[in-house]
């Protein structure tokens, strides 16, 4: 968030306060737990909600993300890398991570959701089960151990799928699952353990934030998955 990384994901304050406005004023964006209850159902709800998602740990979402999100009463899911933050060790780009101490603080707006990211941001579409029960295992247990709640939720690390041992082992573990994709999640026909999500980037502005919004933007995303399964095939963070 403004950081200056130069990385499409890293908005410029004003663009993101930007966008958070346009979520307030429609008044759709909701907890990833309530989210998961409407897909449940085939009926289309009166207001397609929205699901806001932040991934890693770094500092910016305490210092730039959450004053916003307190001002406009959004609530957001943080899908946490916990090692990052265990450690204290930089994260990719040059960001620093958040404390524990920081992060206890924003729970206490009612806000947050913290979910699990893994433990290494580890990459698990060619992970054994041992490894990414290890990764899992270790970040759920960090989570409870320093915050005192329970990640029900996950995120996959780059936003690829995992082998189907790794796969496995998030839908024991969790109540949902969360790709990449760039494309909705259709009501009563979606698997919770394969969720889409939309990345915004500072290129989007607000017209193709717009077009996210309304489920738009999926060539995009397939594009995008294509490029991510050659970039981080043989990677394992």
């Amino acid at each position: 968030m403004g950081a200056g990384s130069g990385v499409q994901l890293d908005l410029p304050r004003d663009l993101f306060d930007a966008h958070m406005a346009i979520l307030a004023d429609k008044g759709d964006t909701v907890p990833l737990g309530e989210a998961l209850a409407s897909l449940q159902t085939p009926e289309v709800p009166a207001r397609d909600p929205v699901v806001v998602t932040f991934d890693d740990g770094s500092s910016d979402f305490v210092d730039t993300v959450m004053p916003v999100m307190v001002e406009r009463g959004i609530p957001v899911t943080l899908y946490l890398a916990t090692g990052y933050v265990e450690e204290q060790r930089a994260l990719p780009y040059g960001g620093r991570p958040l404390s524990w101490a920081a992060l206890a603080d924003v729970i206490t707006t009612g806000l947050v959701t913290i979910g699990s990211h893994t433990h290494n941001h580890a990459v698990l579409a060619r992970a054994s089960a041992s490894l990414a029960r290890d990764e899992i295992e270790r970040s759920v247990e960090l989570i409870g151990e320093r915050l005192g709640i329970s990640a029900e939720h996950f995120a996959y690390p780059k936003g690829l799928s995992g082998s189907p041992a790794a796969e496995a082992v998030v839908r024991q573990a969790f109540r949902s699952a969360a790709l990449g994709g760039t494309r909705p999640n259709p009501y009563g026909a979606t698997d919770v353990h394969r969720l889409r999500r939309s990345p915004v980037q500072a290129a989007d502005g607000i017209r193709w934030f717009e077009a996210k919004l309304r489920g738009g933007m999926g060539l995009e995303g397939d594009l995008r998955r294509a490029l991510d399964r050659l970039r981080y095939g043989n990677v394992t963070t």
